[in-house]
Parts: C-alpha cells; sequence; structure tokens
C-alpha cells in the first residue's frame, strides 16, 4: 500500500460517528457520549546505495471521553467527565510548586534577618 493511499483510507475513518456515540435510552433518559479525537501520521521512503527502494507509513487515532449530553424529561444537559488521574497529577505538581516556592521565600526571609556581612 502506498503512503498516500494509507493517509486516505485514515481521512476516511474519521467522520462524526467517532465524536459523538450513538444515542442510548433507558427508562425514558437519552444519553448521548461525546470525546475527543486525536489522530497522527507520517510516512517516508528511501533508497539505498544499490538502488533499492522502500517506504512505510503509520497512523495513529485516539479517542478520550470529555462528558455526556443527558436528555430526560425534555431538558438536556451536560454532564462533563472527570479524568481522576489528571485532576491528581495537576494537584501534585501545584503542591509541589507550592513548597519550592514556600522554601524559597523562607530562605530569603531568613537572610534577610541576618546582620550585614554574615552569609
Amino acid at each position: 500500500m502506498k503512503i498516500d493511499e494509507l493517509l486516505a483510507k485514515a481521512k476516511d475513518g474519521l467522520e462524526t460517528k467517532l465524536v459523538y456515540g450513538e444515542p442510548y435510552e433507558s427508562d425514558g433518559v437519552t444519553v448521548i457520549v461525546a470525546s475527543t479525537v486525536s489522530s497522527g501520521g507520517g510516512g517516508g521512503d528511501g533508497r539505498d546505495e544499490n538502488g533499492r527502494s522502500g517506504e512505510g507509513g503509520g497512523f495513529g487515532l485516539s479517542a478520550k471521553p470529555v462528558g455526556a449530553y443527558v436528555i430526560k424529561d425534555g431538558k438536556l444537559r451536560w454532564e462533563p467527565a472527570v479524568d481522576v488521574n489528571r485532576l491528581l497529577a495537576t494537584l501534585g505538581a501545584i503542591a509541589v510548586a507550592a513548597l519550592f516556592v514556600a522554601t524559597r521565600l523562607a530562605k530569603l526571609k531568613y537572610r534577610a534577618g541576618e546582620p550585614a556581612g554574615e552569609s
């Protein structure tokens, strides 16, 4: 398969259906899930010193849930998906940064209280 053919087939696979799931209905409540979809691809070709040539390529697709539309009693609402791992990682990074800043400020305050000529 040529690289152009690979990328054309991959492009054909990216449809709106991949972003919104099929509606699911139960007990009068309809749920439509939504995801972000990202993709990437690449390829290349080359020729060696003996005149032999080759080509190759690859394509990746990733989908991540972002939430769902919920329809109940004729009313529509958005329910966001929460990525707990990402939330904990962000809070951990903020805590480390806060500790770094607090330590730095404490050192500056300590040095400001020292008599002149001492360090």
